[in-house]
C-alpha cells in the first residue's frame, strides 16, 4: 500500500487539506473558504465552528477524490493562521465567542495601557516592554491582548478560565482538541512556533511566563501545553482519518520556512497570502531587532534545540485583492486582478497603502489607515489594480531593508510562495523593486508542505532535513530589469504615501 503524509492548512480565508508523497509532491487536495466577519471598523472575526466543519469536509473530500483512506496516511501535520484567538467551553466544546482574527484591532486600549508600564524594571518601556522575553512589541496583532479582551467581555469567562473550564487556543489548539476527541478527552496542546506568537511564552524557557501571565491577567489553567513542532502527539478520532497520528504543528509562516527548506541561518522566504510574511532563519540564537522586526521561534524538531527567526509581518497583501473584489467589486474573481492591471503601462503615479489594521513591520503604527495617494483625473480602474499589486512588493521591500539594517547577511535571492506568486506581473515587479532574483519552488504550497515535513520527520517518513533539502527544486526565476533611477523614484513616492497614512488615528 502507498503511504503518504497529510497536512491540514488552516489559513485566514480558507482551509485546505493536502496529501504529499516522499518527494514533496501533492497527491490530492481540497479547499473551502470561510466567512470574513467585520461587525465594526477594525474588528475581524471568524466562526470557529465553521472552520472546524470545513476542516472535516476538506479532509473527506480530498481523500475520497483520490480514492484514499486513513490507511494510506502515515501521519498528519497541522499548520494554521497564527495569533487568531479562540476561547471555548471544555464540557460542551462550544466557542464562547467568535474567534478574534490576528488582523483585529479592538484591543488597542489594552495595548496602550500596558505600554505605559506599571512596575518593575520594564515600567515605562512602551511597546518594547516585553520584547526581551517574547521578541515581540506590544501590539493588538498578538494573542495575549485578544484573550484578555475576551475574558473581560464574556460574563464569567475569567472564573471559568481560572478553573480550567474555559480553554484558550490558537487555531491549531482548537483543531487538535476537536480532532482528538473534543469534550471526550481532546488533547489541549500547541507547539512552540504558535506559542511564541501569543506574547505569553518566554523565548528562552519555551514555556508560559509568570510575569507575562500576570501582566495580562491570564489564568494558566486555560492555556494549552507547549510541545515540539515535530513529535507524535495523539491519534486522530475523526472518522476519515481515525487512528492516524497527528505528529506536526507549525504556525503558517514557520511552516512555509520549513517547506522552503530554509534550515540554515541566513536563508529567507516570503509568503504572499492574506498578509505577507518574510522570515529569515537565525539559527539557534535569538536575534533581537532594533529595526521593527520581531524575533520568533522558527521550529523545534523533537528534542533538538529550537531554531529562531527574524520576521517582518505585513497585514494586508492578498487581502487587498479580495477587498477590491468583495467591497469595491472592481473584479469578479481574485485572478482577474492581473489582467486589469496589465491594461495600463504603469501605476500612473498612484500608490495604495493598505493600512486597514494599521501598519505592521517595520513601522508598527497602529494609528495608520489605508489611503490611495496620487490620484488625478487620468487614473482609472487599471491604475488602482496595479497600485494594489505593487503595494505588496513595496511592503516586502520595506521589510527586507529592515533586515539588511540588522547586519544580517545580505539576501542573494528571495524564495517566495503563496497564492500571489501565480501573478507574473507582481513577481516581476517584486524582482525589479528589490533588485534581486525572485525564485519559486516546484511545490508552491510550501505552508502545507512544511506541516507535512514536520509530521513526516516525527514518524520517520523522511530521515532528516537533508532529505527535505533534496526535495526543493526551482520552478521559475524572475530577474530584475528596472533601472536604478526608476527604482529610486518609485520607492521615494511610496515612502511619501506611507508618511501620509501614518497616525491617521490618535
Amino acid at each position: 500500500m502507498d503511504r503518504y503524509i497529510g497536512a491540514i492548512d488552516q489559513g485566514t480565508t480558507s482551509t485546505r487539506f493536502m496529501v504529499f508523497d516522499r518527494r514533496g509532491e501533492i497527491i490530492c487536495s481540497a479547499r473551502r473558504e470561510h466567512a470574513q466577519i467585520h461587525p465594526q471598523p477594525g474588528w475581524v472575526e471568524h466562526d470557529a465552528l465553521e472552520i472546524l466543519r470545513n476542516t472535516q469536509e476538506v479532509i473527506e473530500t480530498a481523500l475520497r477524490g483520490a480514492n484514499l483512506t486513513a490507511r494510506n496516511l502515515l501521519a498528519l501535520g497541522i499548520t494554521n493562521q497564527r495569533e487568531t484567538t479562540i476561547l471555548w467551553d471544555r464540557q460542551s466544546g462550544m466557542p464562547l465567542s467568535p474567534a478574534l482574527v490576528w488582523q483585529d484591532t479592538r484591543t488597542e486600549p489594552i495595548i496602550r495601557e500596558l505600554a505605559g508600564g506599571s512596575s518593575g524594571a520594564t515600567a515605562g518601556a512602551g511597546v518594547d516592554r516585553f520584547r526581551a522575553k517574547t521578541g515581540l512589541p506590544l501590539a493588538s496583532y498578538f494573542s495575549a491582548s485578544k484573550l484578555r479582551w475576551l475574558l473581560n467581555e464574556i460574563g464569567t469567562a475569567q472564573t471559568r478560565a481560572r478553573d480550567g473550564e474555559a480553554l484558550f487556543g490558537t487555531v491549531d489548539s482548537w483543531l487538535i482538541w476537536n480532532l482528538t476527541g473534543g469534550p471526550a478527552g481532546g488533547l489541549h496542546i500547541t507547539d512552540v512556533s504558535n506559542a511564541s506568537r501569543t506574547q505569553l511564552m518566554n523565548l528562552s524557557t519555551l514555556d508560559w511566563d509568570a510575569e507575562l501571565l500576570a501582566a495580562f491577567d491570564i489564568p494558566a489553567a486555560c492555556l494549552p501545553r507547549i510541545r515540539s513542532s515535530s513529535e507524535v502527539y495523539a491519534p486522530a478520532t475523526l472518522a476519515a482519518v481515525r487512528g492516524v497520528s497527528i505528529a506536526g504543528i507549525l504556525g503558517d509562516q514557520q511552516a512555509a520556512l520549513v517547506g522552503q527548506a530554509c534550515f540554515d541561518a541566513g536563508e529567507a522566504k516570503n509568503t504572499y497570502g492574506t498578509g505577507c510574511f518574510l522570515l529569515m532563519n537565525t539559527g539557534t540564537r535569538v536575534v533581537h531587532s532594533s529595526c521593527g522586526l520581531v524575533s520568533t521561534i522558527a521550529y523545534r524538531f523533537g528534542s533538538e534545540p529550537p531554531r529562531y527567526a527574524l520576521e517582518g509581518s505585513v497585514a494586508v497583501a492578498g487581502a487587498l485583492v479580495q477587498w477590491l473584489r468583495d467591497n469595491l467589486r472592481l473584479i469578479g474573481h481574485s485572478a482577474d486582478i492581473e489582467a486589469l492591471a496589465r491594461q495600463v503601462q504603469d501605476n500612473g503615479d498612484v500608490y495604495f497603502v493598505p493600512a486597514f489594521s494599521g501598519l505592521f513591520a517595520p513601522y508598527w503604527n497602529a494609528g495608520a489607515r489605508g489611503i490611495i495617494a496620487g490620484l488625478t483625473a487620468f487614473a482609472n480602474r487599471g491604475h488602482i489594480a496595479r497600485a494594489a499589486l505593487e503595494a505588496t512588493a513595496y511592503q516586502t521591500r520595506d521589510v527586507l531593508e529592515a533586515m539588511s539594517q540588522e547586519g544580517r547577511s545580505p539576501v542573494k535571492e528571495l524564495r517566495v510562495d503563496g497564492g500571489m506568486v501565480l501573478n507574473d506581473l507582481l513577481m516581476q515587479f517584486q524582482a525589479d523593486i528589490l533588485d534581486l532574483p525572485v525564485v519559486t519552488p516546484a511545490t508552491t504550497e510550501t505552508t502545507a508542505l512544511g506541516a507535512a515535513y514536520a509530521a513526516g520527520l516525527a514518524v520517520g517518513y523522511w530521515d532528516g532535513i537533508d532529505a527535505l533539502r533534496a526535495n526543493w527544486r526551482i520552478a521559475r526565476r524572475w530577474l530584475p530589469a528596472m533601472s536604478q533611477s526608476e527604482r529610486v523614484r518609485l520607492c521615494g513616492s511610496w515612502k511619501k504615501a506611507v508618511q501620509r497614512c501614518t497616525d491617521w488615528l490618535p
